[in-house]
């Protein structure tokens, strides 16, 4: 729940107390608490809605740290395999498939991992960071992106590779330019100066400084303990890719119908003509002031004046930011022709079957279509059809609208998956489609194209 009025007395003392409750992000005047009254009810709660979201997890999939065998990110961390989501009881897979989506409904049938993924505490919102860019973040620049309200909710065995290579359109010969670091405002100009001219190099130390964001700022309703310089577009998009940091959209309103954020991977974006899952905005250099402006303050002007909003200048400062993202390349994929289909002389003939079923029953194809595997468009997969609406931990599962078609390249070093996360492994991708579209694939067809998709 977010409370918005410009004299925040005049909120009603019942409507207040709800939100209190809840722990949602209301700014209060000072004079009615204090920041270490803040932080001390804010902590009180913190476990109680940790809880809530585990035990959610818990029910919804299989979280074990089972990898796929013979398959790994581009640095080496495993892939996780196998479907995690849990089904009804007595369901299979195959019946459920069979059945219509108006039979699913009725029968309230639709898989919980399949509803939308609620933030870590989704009343109070706003960006929150796995731990191992927590600590190399502080390691490297003592800025502490630990927020005293609450956690990162998903294990890091499902999450992707830290830190990502990074790979750059324009040296395609140094493999990883990253060399195995996480880029910061500390190593930047020693790991690029070489490699970037200089106004890519002054795009990237934009990208890595930090800048007030509603959360991490040096007001008192921040949600770290110090004041803080604030967040870099690297924080969630790290080395160009994704740590899986997540955050509510800042577009819709009221606050249950928000979407969690999927943090999608920065590389190939020089292909790409539509930009945020659902905004569709026509350019990396729209998204990159958009994000600035409005997203970094959940799309309210008034709050972003008050914690510090970087305005960014649109000819320069945003021009250079969005130069050096449209460097950052797919990882290599060996056994890719130039047309972005497999090479028969290098794939198995799982991969090869997998890339027959993609093209054809699957119908995956329709959308993501070779060399990069989008149509740059959006589509709306109206999963509403299976389900009725239903209050989930603050989230009201409900219609999602039209999704961004993203890029297949690459998609297996960039787990989770779906625009909020919903979605653990790549078999769990298959079986969502596979009612979504009514494809009705065999077990067989589903283990191919996973098998395809690993090698794109």
């Amino acid at each position: 729940m977010k409370l918005q009025a410009r004299n925040p007395f005049h909120l009603s003392l019942a409507v207040v107390a709800g939100a209190l409750l809840l722990g949602a992000a209301v700014a209060l005047p000072a004079a009615e608490e204090d920041f270490t009254a803040l932080v001390k009810r804010l902590q009180q709660g913190k476990p109680t809605f940790a809880k809530r979201q585990q035990d959610l997890l818990a029910e919804r999939y299989d979280l074990a740290d089972r990898s796929a065998s013979g398959v790994t990110m581009a640095r080496g961390k495993p892939v996780q395999g196998g479907v995690r989501v849990r089904l009804p009881k007595d369901m299979t897979w195959d019946k459920l498939a069979a059945m219509t989506p108006d039979a699913i409904k009725r029968g309230n049938l639709w898989p919980a991992g399949f509803y939308p993924l609620p933030h870590p505490h989704h009343e109070a919102g706003g960006m929150v960071f796995p731990q191992p860019l927590i600590d190399e973040t502080k390691k490297q620049t003592g800025r502490d992106l630990t927020r005293f309200d609450l956690d990162f909710d998903l294990p890091q065995h499902l999450l992707p590779e830290f830190p990502a290579p990074i790979y750059l359109t324009t040296r395609p010969d140094l493999g990883d330019v990253s060399r195995g670091q996480l880029v910061t405002l500390a190593n930047f100009h020693g790991l690029f100066k070489d490699v970037l001219n200089p106004k890519q190099l002054e795009g990237l130390r934009l990208l890595v400084t930090p800048f007030p964001q509603a959360q991490f700022n040096a007001t008192d309703d921040r949600r770290s303990l110090q004041p803080h310089l604030g967040v870099a577009c690297f924080d969630c998009h790290a080395n160009g890719h994704t740590d899986g940091a997540t955050h509510t959209v800042g577009d819709i309103r009221p606050n249950e119908h928000r979407h969690r954020i999927d943090t999608p991977s920065l590389r190939g974006v020089n292909i790409q003509r539509l930009f945020g899952s659902q905004r569709a905005m026509k350019s990396v250099e729209d998204f990159t002031e958009f994000e600035q402006r409005a997203a970094y303050f959940d799309g309210d002007p008034e709050q972003a004046q008050r914690k510090g909003v970087n305005i960014l200048e649109r000819g320069s400062q945003v021009h250079f930011m969005a130069e050096f993202q449209d460097l950052l390349d797919f990882p290599p994929a060996p056994k890719l022709n130039i047309l972005g289909r497999l090479d028969p002389a290098k794939a198995t003939e799982a991969e090869l079957r997998g890339q027959a079923v993609f093209s054809g029953k699957g119908q995956c194809a329709a959308c993501h279509a070779p060399p990069y595997y989008t149509d740059n468009s959006m589509h709306n997969l109206r999963t509403e059809r299976f389900f009725n609406e239903k209050m989930i931990n603050g989230r009201l599962a409900s219609a999602d609208g039209p999704i961004k078609t993203f890029p297949l390249r690459g998609i297996k070093d960039s787990p989770p998956y779906l625009h909020d996360d919903r979605l653990l492994t790549l078999e769990d991708t298959v079986e969502f489609f596979n009612l979504v579209l009514d494809v009705k694939l065999s077990d067989q067809e589903k283990k191919d194209l996973v098998a395809f998709m690993r090698a794109l």
